[in-house]
């Protein structure tokens, strides 16, 4: 409620341009703990101008984006008998999550030329500068890398999903599914007309571990020797107490 009532005054007291987006977050900062199972983000906003809306309607794109990672997708062919990597592409950025949402079919909002300029599509999104000169068909790699991330629910096309009301008023939700990584999320609002963006927003969804996973994480890769002890020390714990409760049972 309270930043429903920013938004508005916002919206009241900021000054105007021809076409500018105010958008806030149901919340900017995601926890990630033991049982923690996914989370929903709520994006919302309005269009603030100084005239009325042009004849063209208007669309609204909403994009999420995981911290980039490099990914080297490889090719398995069956070779005397048995699966081996025939062939190696290394993807320099792929976010680790993406998600675009559109009010319309992105492919009938968004002209390819404004696609190629911002980097919105997911394919768009993820960049491949080269390949190996022996490797044939390098756009299959790329492919490959989405279709797996996709059945992961880690890239997201999400058409028709954002809600316009009287072309001034926009919502949508993103679903963040379990398997994030760490770190900032970029998020981005564009406004389109005619296929063509007149204006973007960006903030940012932290996503942090908190609790015993901060407390595992960091132990592990700023003392690697006491998390490699301390994980012994539970194995040996585990298993003696397993052959107790079981020489308990048998007699």
């Amino acid at each position: 409620m309270l930043r429903a009532l920013a938004l508005a005054l916002c919206l009241l007291s900021s000054p105007l341009a021809a076409e500018e987006v105010v958008a806030d977050l149901s919340k900017d900062e995601v926890a990630i703990t033991a049982n923690f199972d996914g989370s929903d983000i709520l994006i919302y906003g309005a269009v603030k101008r100084d005239a009325p809306a042009a004849a063209d309607p208007m669309q609204v794109i909403i994009t999420v984006a995981g911290p980039k990672q490099e990914v080297n997708v490889r090719k398995k062919d069956w070779r005397y008998g048995i699966w081996v990597n025939t062939s190696a592409v290394e993807v320099d950025a792929a976010p680790s999550f993406y998600a675009v949402a559109s009010s319309g079919a992105l492919s009938d909002v968004l002209t390819e030329t404004e696609d190629l300029r911002h980097g919105i599509s997911i394919p768009r999104a993820i960049r491949s500068v080269g390949a190996p000169s022996d490797v044939e068909n390098a756009t299959e790699f790329t492919e490959a890398l989405i279709r797996i991330r996709t059945k992961k629910n880690l890239y997201q096309q999400l058409d028709n999903t954002v809600n316009l009301f009287d072309e001034t008023l926009f919502s949508t939700t993103i679903d963040l599914p379990a398997n994030l990584v760490e770190g900032p999320y970029d998020t981005h609002i564009f406004l389109v007309r005619n296929g063509v963006i007149v204006d973007d927003y960006a903030t940012v969804i932290n996503v942090n571990k908190v609790g015993l996973e901060r407390w595992i994480y960091d132990l592990a890769h700023q003392k690697p020797l006491i998390y490699g002890l301390l994980s012994l020390f539970i194995a040996i714990a585990a298993g003696w107490m397993a052959s107790a409760v079981f020489r308990y049972i048998r007699f």
